[in-house]
Formats: structure tokens, C-alpha cells, sequence
């Protein structure tokens, strides 16, 4: 009988492999809750589907470039993006913007829909501003 022991660490594992794996883990969701096939981002995004499923796979780090695409493509902010891939800190975009990122982002709404609640939540932040 073989006795493996599974609580050794890689030693070539990295903080920053995580990081590419949850961020390609990130897209991948997203990218099937909109409803596409990695060829089809591939085609939108103009990013060959390759290195698309390298990055879905945490195998590669994309630009900054290639994550605007993605997230234009995806319909999802590039700020929550850039966050998951560790380029810029969550804490400080919290509030508004991540708000407004949701409701943009959320594909069960029509366009209308999101406007309207677009319109309302930034009627209900500005009714509180001048009330503080």
C-alpha cells in the first residue's frame, strides 16, 4: 500500500498562481452566464481561443488590454476585473460603483430595466446626500 502524503506544499506555487486561477475561475463564470462559448469570446474579444483558455485555466496573466476586452465583451465592469486579477484593491471601490456594476452586469434585466434601476438607486444617493 502506497502512502502519499497530500499536505505537501508545491514549493513552486505561488500567491500569484491563485491569483491567475481565481481570476480565470472569475471569467470563466462569467463568461458562462452569459451564455457563451469560449469561441464565441474569443470572437467578440478578437483574443485568440487559445490564450483565452489559458487565461480561464490560470495558465497566463492577461494585460490590461486583454481584461478591458474581456469585461466589455462579458458586460462586466473592467474594475471588477482588474480587482481579480490583483491590479487594483476592492476595499477602495466599494459603494456606488460596485452597486451600478452588479445591476449593469446582472443579464436577467432588459436594458430598461437596468436604466430604470440605474435611475433609482442614484436618485436614492443623491436624496441622501442632501439630507445628510
Amino acid at each position: 500500500m502506497f502512502n502519499y502524503d497530500v499536505s505537501t506544499e508545491d514549493p513552486t506555487h505561488t500567491i500569484e498562481d491563485d491569483r491567475r486561477r481565481m481570476l480565470g475561475g472569475f471569467i470563466r463564470a462569467q463568461r458562462q452566464v452569459a451564455n457563451l462559448s469560449l469561441r464565441q469570446l474569443s470572437a467578440i474579444t478578437e483574443i485568440s481561443n487559445p490564450y483565452l483558455s489559458q487565461i480561464e485555466r490560470g495558465l497566463h496573466e492577461p494585460s490590461i488590454r486583454v481584461l478591458k476586452s474581456i469585461a466589455d465583451a462579458l458586460n462586466v465592469s473592467s474594475e471588477i476585473l482588474f480587482e481579480q486579477a490583483g491590479l487594483i484593491n476592492g476595499k477602495e471601490k466599494l459603494g456606488d460603483e460596485a452597486t451600478e456594476s452588479a445591476i449593469r452586469a446582472d443579464q436577467r434585466l432588459s436594458d430598461a430595466q437596468r436604466q430604470a434601476l440605474l435611475a433609482v438607486y442614484r436618485s436614492y444617493l443623491e436624496s441622501n446626500q442632501t439630507v445628510s
